[in-house]
């Protein structure tokens, strides 16, 4: 091979695509993953290579600026403010230039992008904010202490851009399809529940019932407690805390009290749920792995049969 012949060769491996690293992989089952990406730029260098040809390469791009969320390529997006809601729980709020809206279908969720130590993380988060919302976006995000992704969170303040990819899954919701939608969520899967429910309320013909179950540590621990009370004030939306280290309902606001249970969601009180119930329930299920199995087995125990489930 001559000098020329090499330098080509390595001109042609430096542009190869990389192919991702597990930690980039949110795991969340999106279409197309970040391997599909991958996939396909890898094909889309292998041709340009074959025919000798770089200009073939040009329409390949990994970030965008427009403000028009893609599920191929991260756009940026700019962080308009930060609230802190728990000791580890923030919203986070983002611009949306004029009045665009993300044009979320319900219960949909993003991708996030962050580097960390130079390692490229990517985890997926659902906006509560309502589908219809013009100018801004809000996502719920759970900082951990050891987590990659929330070291990277954690140094966000207004003013800073970050990259977000999707629309991605959803569950599609029709008004009045469902006589009544039981809702279990445990901590940040609250978030594909928020939007569900705000469409319900926000819509009159709308009279579909609603059993919200809202799994929490501690009372100090639930999330958006103002928004949640309103959309308890509705006539069809009933919301049920339950809080696993709590030990006593006495030191409650009074206001909880009657909707609040203590310990665990187990199978004892899933079947009180669901037999409380107005109408035959469809059950959307949003949690750990560990939660999703355990609420799917409670359920069965319950009557609820699997193709009345959806889990995000």
């Amino acid at each position: 091979m001559s000098d020329n012949e090499s330098a080509n060769e390595e001109d042609w491996l430096a542009l190869r695509p990389q192919e991702p690293s597990p930690s980039q992989c949110c795991g969340s089952g999106c279409k197309p993953c970040i391997y599909d990406v991958y996939e396909k730029e890898l094909a889309q260098w292998e041709r340009a290579k074959a025919m000798q040809d770089k200009s073939l390469l040009m329409g390949k791009k990994e970030q965008s600026n427009n403000s028009e969320l893609n599920p191929d390529t991260f756009t940026a997006f700019s962080v308009s403010s930060v609230e802190q809601l728990t000791e580890d729980t923030y919203q986070y709020k983002f611009e949306l230039p004029g009045n665009s809206s993300l044009h979320l279908s319900l219960g949909q969720h993003i991708v996030l992008r962050g580097v960390v130590n130079g390692l490229e993380v990517q985890r997926a988060y659902t906006p509560i904010s309502p589908r219809n919302a013009e100018g801004y976006f809000e996502v719920l995000i759970k900082c951990y202490e050891a987590g990659l992704m929330s070291q990277y969170i954690k140094t966000w303040k207004r003013g800073d851009v970050v990259f977000w990819r999707g629309p991605f899954g959803g569950f599609p919701y029709q008004p009045n399809k469902h006589g009544e939608l039981l809702m279990l969520a445990s901590g940040t899967g609250l978030a594909p529940m928020i939007p569900i429910l705000q469409s319900i309320t926000d819509d009159e013909e709308d009279e579909t019932f609603v059993t919200l179950v809202g799994c929490f540590p501690t009372f100090d621990k639930i999330y958006l407690k103002p928004l949640l009370q309103d959309l308890a004030q509705y006539w069809n939306i009933r919301i049920f805390y339950v809080l696993s280290q709590e030990t006593s309902l006495e030191k409650l606001p009074w206001s909880y009290q009657e909707n609040t249970y203590t310990g665990r969601l187990n199978e004892d009180l899933m079947k009180t749920i669901v037999n409380s119930c107005r109408r035959k329930p469809f059950v959307l299920i949003c949690g750990s792995s560990a939660f999703n199995e355990d609420m799917s087995r409670y359920l069965k125990a319950a009557g609820i049969e699997e193709d009345s489930c959806f889990v995000f």
